[in-house]
């Protein structure tokens, strides 16, 4: 029987009484679209990068420590800089690391749309009382004005 390009094959074997038996189970992977966009997205955003891959110490044994596993990834436009070395591997640690630095460019647009929206001044027409009250004022301080000029003397 032809087994589909997606599917797995798990041998498993299981221990009975005195025999073990192997048994072979198919599963069915069928990537999602949701995935396929997220891998393209990340993508584009890996032609925008400088990537680096450095060693890292800490547990993982000689594999961990010998091969450059770790991913070190700057944002050419912004600067932003991002790490992953939590994996022993290297296409892991770069995934992880371009999903770190996608959530960080979503925070920073979230920022500066939230910094627009602050600055952004909404323009109100004025009520009528506020009109009939600034329109008071302007005459209360023109008359207090008048008071101050020069008195003419009478002439007689």
């Amino acid at each position: 029987m032809k087994r589909p390009d997606t599917a797995l094959c798990i041998n498993a074997t299981i221990m009975g009484k005195g025999h073990a038996t192997t048994r072979e189970y198919w599963l069915e992977m069928t990537p999602s679209l949701a995935d396929y966009n997220c891998l393209m997205e990340l993508e584009e955003l890996e032609q925008e990068c400088d990537i680096e891959f450095t060693r890292t110490g800490g547990p993982g044994g000689q594999h961990r420590n010998k091969a450059e596993t770790a991913v070190r990834i700057t944002h050419r436009p912004t600067g932003i800089v991002v790490v992953a070395s939590e994996s022993r591997s290297q296409y892991r640690n770069r995934i992880t690391a371009l999903e770190r630095l996608s959530e960080r460019l979503e925070e920073l647009e979230r920022e500066r749309d939230a910094a627009e929206r602050r600055r952004r001044r909404r323009r109100t027409k004025p009520t009528l009382a506020s009109r009939l009250r600034r329109l008071e004022e302007k005459k209360r301080l023109s008359r207090k004005k008048l008071l101050r000029r020069r008195v003419k003397p009478p002439s007689d």
